[in-house]
């Protein structure tokens, strides 16, 4: 028997169904605002995803507006089961664990094989049967979010009403990633802005591996930089945060990159094995440097989606 779709009540503006939007991003910020006006988020540590349902078909886009669709096939599969004719749904792609944290580096791993774990946390929905609804406040488009989830295996995330830094105390306390905070009433507003913030409990950065270093033939970490302009400026080096599988799969990625020079504007006094600046890492660490070297830098994976 067909699968039935279910079409609600006319919201938003009626128009036709879009291309890739791009995503509303977060700022970063010291400390978690307050107020009536904030409704607070668990932030997830997995890939940020953007989900197009239309003509009963499913396609899952990168936050660059990639189509992973054949590497997220898990996620395509449950969001097939929304109850909508057509729909735009943002969200993140985590493997929860038993205790409710996510992890970006367990995420890769999974994605090696056969993705099973995965699953699709919703948090946003642009567009609804034909409607576009980024112009509606956030909490409703939510509501209509959560309507459209209801049953299927594609997740929720839900909104706390309670104080900012309660919530992320809490967060931090319990393992989570952080909290991201929006303006209750907001639009959906493309690109980075200050409607949306968010607060890390570890701060995270995305660099640009520069080279690896060995110990004899020993694995012993990464060189890291950061981009000025067209310049590459030394981060620091990454020594934790390493495993069998996440180290062979560097080596093999890296080593076809090699190169005689370090690929740094201004050379470090270090001695390494340097590569073209190609690919890039997910790092955490504690706190930055005055130099902006990460302290107790920690491998977390490739970022692949950027």
């Amino acid at each position: 028997m067909a699968f039935q779709r279910r079409k609600p009540a006319m919201i938003g503006v009626k128009a036709p169904f879009p291309g890739f939007v791009e995503p509303a991003l977060a700022s970063s910020i010291e400390r978690v605002p307050s107020g009536a006006r904030w409704i607070h988020e668990i932030k997830f540590d997995g890939y940020r995803v953007q989900v197009h349902l239309a003509n009963q078909a499913v396609k899952v886009f990168t936050r660059r507006g990639h189509d992973w669709t054949h590497r997220f096939k898990k996620v395509a599969d449950d969001a097939w089961h929304l109850k909508a004719g057509s729909a735009v749904v943002d969200g993140e792609v985590v493997v929860p664990a038993a205790d409710g944290t996510t992890d970006f580096s367990v995420l890769q791993n999974e994605l090696k094989g056969k993705s099973t774990s995965i699953v699709l946390v919703s948090f946003d929905l642009l567009y609804l049967n034909g409607r576009d609804l980024r112009k509606l406040p956030l909490l409703r488009r939510k509501s209509e979010l959560k309507k459209i989830v209801a049953a299927t295996d594609v997740q929720f995330s839900e909104s706390f009403e309670i104080e900012g830094q309660d919530m992320f105390a809490h967060a931090c306390k319990v393992g989570l990633e952080g909290v991201v905070s929006k303006v209750r009433d907001s639009i959906y507003a493309s690109g980075r802005g200050n409607n949306w913030v968010k607060k890390t409990c570890a701060q995270r950065e995305t660099l640009t591996i520069a080279g690896f270093a060995l110990d004899g033939t020993k694995w012993d970490g990464l060189y890291v930089g950061r981009r000025k302009g067209a310049d590459l400026v030394y981060a620091g080096k990454v020594d934790h945060g390493f495993d069998k599988t996440s180290t062979a799969e560097l080596r093999r990625r890296l080593e076809p990159l090699v190169r005689k020079t370090q690929p740094y504007a201004k050379r470090i006094a270090h001695k390494g094995v340097w590569v073209e600046p190609k690919l890039l890492a997910e790092i955490e660490y504690r706190a930055k440097s005055a130099e902006g070297k990460g302290r107790h830098p920690f491998f977390k994976g490739l970022r692949e989606d950027l």
